[in-house]
């Protein structure tokens, strides 16, 4: 138990930092009319379910320009 408070304080902002690219890429998703590479679905489970990555991964690869 001891060492879990250990660890508490470094997890806090990786998942601060988790939670607001998720909420982010997936405002901007919602507001877009289309995306590159995969469907507007595909993107979101890959959001969802990649945790870091995923955000990151459609703000480099899934934003069509404009």
């Amino acid at each position: 138990m001891a060492e879990l408070q250990k660890l508490i304080p470094l997890l806090v902002p990786i998942v601060l930092v988790e939670i607001g690219l998720m909420v982010a890429a997936l405002w901007d998703i919602w507001r877009r009319k289309a995306t590159r590479v995969l469907p507007k679905w595909g993107w979101i489970l890959v959001i969802v379910l990649v945790n870091i990555f995923g955000p990151i991964a459609y703000f480099l690869l899934g934003r069509e320009e404009g």
